[in-house]
């Protein structure tokens, strides 16, 4: 099977994993009153927290195997995994939109991942990350091979790493201001986002993408992963360098 069919077999799969999670979060949260989550009587019970928290770790679990069984390395495992979360994130709230007309924009808030504490955001900021994610992958996955590397050094993948832990702390800086506080508010929305820490995460998160991109292009066709390689005529038959002299 040749990358662009793997590519597109994880696409298909994480759409139609898109519409099963946006149905199943349409029936949840109109279990407790309504789909927009600053509208819905907050805490949630604690049965259906414990529901939530262990669907949202299966969603983890399913996007990591189908990430595992497309990809034949490491690398391109990780790959098709980063493709799998951002297109799955992506189509999620374009399903949820067309499902319960809801989010209206990309300024709604929602309560986006409650593991290990509660994320709270604008749509925008995770579908940001989404699409990060899935040119990544794709850039891995369509680009990257044991004779023609585009893997970045460790140096960019720590300062991805750095910018992912950035962003995770201003979606959850409630919850981590109030644990070291002693009055943790499980499901409390901060006041605001915090925008400008959350674009200097998104840059150092993309540093990875900026360069596997040059390394890309520094790489000719006949070196890229699948590509055709001409075959040269064996030496004295017409057309050849031999035969020609």
């Amino acid at each position: 099977m040749n990358d662009l069919r793997r590519w597109t077999i994880v696409v298909v799969f994480a759409v139609a994993m898109a519409w099963m999670e946006s149905a199943a979060v349409v029936y949840l949260r109109t279990l407790v009153g309504a789909v927009n989550p600053l509208a819905t009587p907050l805490p949630l019970p604690q049965a259906l927290q414990w529901t939530e928290v262990v669907r949202e770790a299966a969603t983890l679990v399913m996007l990591f195997a189908v990430g595992w069984l497309a990809g034949a390395t490491a690398r391109c495992r990780f790959g098709y995994w980063l493709i799998a979360f951002g297109v799955w994130d992506l189509l999620y709230y374009a399903f949820l939109a067309a499902i319960a007309g809801w989010p209206k924009s990309l300024q709604d808030w929602d309560l986006l991942f409650l593991i290990p504490l509660p994320w709270w955001g604008p749509v925008a900021a995770p579908m940001t990350i989404a699409a990060l994610m899935v040119l990544c992958g794709t850039l891995i996955t369509g680009f990257d091979s044991p004779t023609r590397t585009v893997w970045p050094s460790w140096r960019v993948w720590t300062l991805s790493a750095a910018g992912a832990g950035l962003a995770l702390f201003v979606f959850m800086q409630n919850g981590i201001v109030g644990v070291l506080g002693g009055s943790f508010a499980p499901q409390a929305p901060p006041g605001r986002f915090n925008w400008p820490l959350f674009v200097v995460a998104l840059a150092l998160m993309g540093a990875p993408v900026g360069a596997m991109a040059r390394n890309a292009a520094l790489i000719p066709w006949s070196g890229l992963p699948g590509a055709r390689r001409r075959r040269l005529p064996p030496p004295g038959r017409p057309g050849s360098s031999a035969g020609a002299a």
